[in-house]
């Protein structure tokens, strides 16, 4: 006897037929209309100028303007939140970074996105390390070495300056302090700009700041490198030891940008933005630029860079629970 269905089964048939169909046909087209890329930090740091670079090589690669939105707060959870709990069309990015992917879970508690698979993991691009700087009227020492037993020698009261709290130039600061078993005072501002004015008045004692902000001054000789927390000596302070040359082996913190997109964003889409992206980062204008910045061009793409977030969480993890921070 032939099978009958409802007129519900069959439309419902026909749907799901259609979605499957309409799914392929969607990420061949991709993209048809412009995108937004969120910047979960103000214009003008650091991660916006590469934002704005990556976004500029993706509208000439993608043929679709790239508009770059700055979301700013709470060390990049709010425009991160935002990204999460965007339509998975590929049409809203995030440019994320160490604090919005790796350390941020572990830091704050009340997060709209809960976890690291919260997203698609499209390229990562960028690594941009910290360096130790000090002001030798204030703090005359010419080492990492020099700098421990000055701490120990005064016992309490050294301080060390950051753009805020769960930034890596903070836990860099947290990181050398439960290293060395130093007791140090931590002085959040609201940005390196004022942090790094308070250090060249005499105001606080030292920084582990990102090299950008920190190199004119270092150009200058108003600061004093001490050492910079990259795996290798960077070519721009051929001079300056890295952490792990100056006794601290495991002493490497970077802070990195990559671009990510809502989780469930067809694997067709997350595919063609990571080719486009990779294209963007390969470029020798794009390493010339990050490289003028202090920063190093680190490609990864989709697996490799979900992974390395990953490794990246437990890395922060663990300096986050050494140095005893509450969850804010």
């Amino acid at each position: 006897m032939p099978q009958t269905f409802s007129r519900k089964q069959i439309l419902l048939t026909a749907a799901l037929l259609g979605a499957s169909l309409a799914l392929p046909a969607a990420a061949d087209s991709f993209p048809n209309r412009p995108l937004k890329l969120v910047v979960p930090f103000s214009p003008g740091g650091n991660t916006d100028v590469v934002a704005r670079l990556v976004g500029q090589g993706l509208a000439d690669a993608l043929g679709q303007p790239v508009v770059v939105e700055n979301v700013p707060g709470a060390n990049g959870a709010i425009g991160a939140s935002r990204v999460a709990a965007a339509a998975n069309d590929g049409y809203t990015l995030l440019f994320g970074t160490a604090g919005t992917q790796a350390i941020n879970p572990s830091l704050y508690r009340n997060l709209s996105e809960k976890s690291l698979d919260d997203f698609e993991y499209i390229a990562l691009v960028t690594s941009i390390p910290n360096v130790l700087v000090v002001n030798e009227s204030r703090t005359p020492v010419k080492s990492v070495a020099e700098l421990v037993s000055h701490a120990r020698e005064r016992r309490t009261g050294m301080s060390y300056g950051s753009p805020g709290m769960g930034s890596t130039v903070h836990l860099s600061g947290e990181l050398l302090k439960s290293a060395a078993k130093l007791d140090l005072i931590h002085a959040p501002y609201k940005g390196s700009a004022p942090a790094l004015t308070d250090l060249i008045g005499g105001q606080i004692d030292f920084i582990f700041e990102k090299i950008t902000p920190a190199l004119p001054f270092i150009q200058s000789g108003k600061l004093k490198a001490l050492a910079v927390t990259s795996a290798e000596r960077l070519p721009m302070l051929p001079q300056v030891p890295t952490m792990k040359e100056s006794g601290f082996p495991s002493f490497v913190t970077a802070t990195w940008n990559g671009v990510l997109a809502p989780k469930g964003t067809p694997r067709a889409v997350v595919q063609r933005l990571e080719a486009a992206t990779l294209k963007v980062a390969s470029s020798p204008e794009f390493k010339a630029r990050v490289a003028a910045l202090g920063g190093e061009p680190r490609l990864l793409g989709s697996t490799a860079f979900r992974d390395f977030t990953r490794t990246e969480y437990k890395h922060w993890g663990s300096i986050i629970q050494a140095a005893k921070l509450e969850k804010q």
